[in-house]
Formats: structure tokens, C-alpha cells, sequence
């Protein structure tokens, strides 16, 4: 469940589609990452193929979701 955001433009596109504030062409790939981690329960749940999810490392790791995914294409 996502509990927060902060990029403006992507609450706005979760939550009513709206593509302003985001990249258009992106709109797609940002709604089924967006899709997937609503539904994510643990971060192993958004290992697919392609995300580049992987594990922060220094100031950024810790015992909670230390991620990250490249949305670029």
C-alpha cells in the first residue's frame, strides 16, 4: 500500500490519471509500477524484470524499504 508520495504529479496520476506533472510518455510504465507497489507486501514484490530494483547502499540503506527503481526507458 503506498502511504505517501513525494512528487505531486505522481499522486495527482495515481489517483485521478492525470498526466500533468509527469511525463507523458512515462504514463504507462508509471502506472503499472504504481500498480504493483500498492500491492506490494514486502519489497521482493517489485523484482520485475526490467524495474532495476536493487538494494541502497550507505546513508540511504536501513531496515526499511531500501530501494530503488530506474523509470526511465
Amino acid at each position: 500500500m503506498i502511504k505517501s508520495f513525494a512528487h505531486a504529479g505522481l499522486k495527482r496520476f495515481f489517483e485521478t490519471g492525470s498526466k500533468a506533472g509527469i511525463q507523458p510518455h512515462h504514463a504507462q510504465r508509471l502506472r503499472n509500477q504504481l500498480g504493483a507497489l500498492d500491492h506490494a507486501t514486502r519489497p521482493r514484490d517489485m523484482g520485475v524484470p526490467g524495474w532495476k530494483l536493487h538494494q541502497l547502499g550507505g546513508d540511504m540503506s536501513g531496515p526499511g524499504l531500501s530501494a530503488s527503481m530506474a523509470t526511465g526507458g
